[in-house]
């Protein structure tokens, strides 16, 4: 959730630039793309906790070992420690939460929390086969961040591919 139009127009460009990198530059299938946002446009469900919850139940029922989860969370987060959260539409998660969810996944794990107070995230969501990044590095870094822009941007740049090996991994992105 957004929580003021200005943030909701900002974060709904955001969504929109990394859904087009993902179906586009990285040729992800349509099918295989869940957005969960505040404001959906057809084809997309509405970014509250039972549909992530339900989001997540179905990828633990038909992902395998040798498949891969990105996860980017865009928007606000709030609080710290066990308490940090991701603002959804309703009810927020917490990352503990998010942690339960994530883990009866048996795919890998890729997730990026782009929003403020994301820090506990780190921690919080670490395990094995998961990449887990996240836009701030303490727990004072509490206030909106544009994370998601670069990030978003690095996807979509070949100059983002350091080693030139004509793909852009996590830490080309994060790095750029």
């Amino acid at each position: 959730a957004s929580g003021e139009p200005q943030y909701a127009e900002l974060h709904r460009s955001w969504v929109d630039a990394l859904a087009t990198v993902l179906r586009g530059r990285l040729a992800i299938d349509a099918a295989h793309l869940v957005v969960l946002t505040e404001q959906p446009k057809n084809g997309e469900l509405a970014g509250t906790a039972d549909n992530v919850r339900a989001t997540f139940e179905r990828l633990a029922k038909e992902t395998k070992a040798e498949d891969l989860v990105f996860v980017m969370l865009i928007g606000h987060g709030s609080g710290d420690a066990a308490e940090a959260k991701f603002n959804l539409v309703g009810r927020d998660l917490t990352a503990v939460e998010w942690r339960a969810l994530f883990d009866p996944v048996p795919a890998r794990l890729a997730v990026v929390d782009s929003t403020s107070s994301s820090f506990p995230f780190l921690a919080g969501l670490a395990g094995k086969n998961r990449i887990v990044i996240t836009a701030t590095n303490s727990f004072a870094q509490r206030y909106h961040t544009y994370f998601p822009a670069a990030f978003i941007q690095a996807l979509a740049s070949p100059d983002a591919d350091a080693d030139k090996n004509g793909r852009v991994s996590l830490l080309e992105a994060f790095t750029y």
